[in-house]
């Protein structure tokens, strides 16, 4: 078993945000279609050909929204991770390698993400000043919108962009 803590995501608002796959210019396809719901599904797809990215739909049934889940602190199963990975650090550190280290594949596209073998359960609060706000990375539109969200200082999130940010609310 493989465990470990959100520590970044990105969110993306369906069709009138044009970062999103759902977006208006590209509408319901066979590839987004488990983002327009039921929320609490998982939306699996492969980027560049090669890496995995797993999304959580957030939105109603028929809203396309989700959540990019960016990076991971390792809890449990530090082996297995360092065996997929093959490597000993950052084990978790951007969504590729995320998906790498808990072995999400697209076999987990539209999972319910209440259930195993990949769950989503409730963490615990953080103050505001360890929440930081961002725009978006490895987008080219909407990438200034602040919908990156981060534990400051945590050594899993993404290199690139800030690593730390003011608490901004979109």
């Amino acid at each position: 078993m493989t465990a470990g803590v959100i520590v970044e995501t990105e969110a993306y608002e369906g069709p009138h945000d044009p970062a999103s796959h759902a977006a208006a210019r590209a509408g319901r396809t066979r590839r987004n279609a488990a983002m327009f719901g039921p929320p609490g599904r998982a939306y699996v797809y492969r980027i560049y050909g090669v890496h995995w990215c797993v999304n959580v739909v957030t939105g109603s049934e028929g809203d396309p929204q989700a959540v990019l889940l960016r990076a991971l602190d390792p809890l449990a199963g530090h082996e297995a991770m360092i065996r997929r990975r093959r490597r000993e650090t950052s084990l978790a550190s951007g969504p590729g390698r995320l998906c790498q280290a808990l072995a999400i594949t697209g076999a987990l596209y539209g999972h319910d993400l209440r259930r195993p073998p990949l769950e989503v359960r409730p963490g615990w609060r953080l103050p505001d000043a360890r929440v930081g706000v961002s725009g978006r990375i490895g987008v080219r539109a909407a990438a200034d919108w602040p919908r990156r969200y981060f534990v400051v200082g945590n050594p899993e999130i993404s290199r690139r962009g800030p690593l730390s940010a003011t608490l901004r609310h979109p």
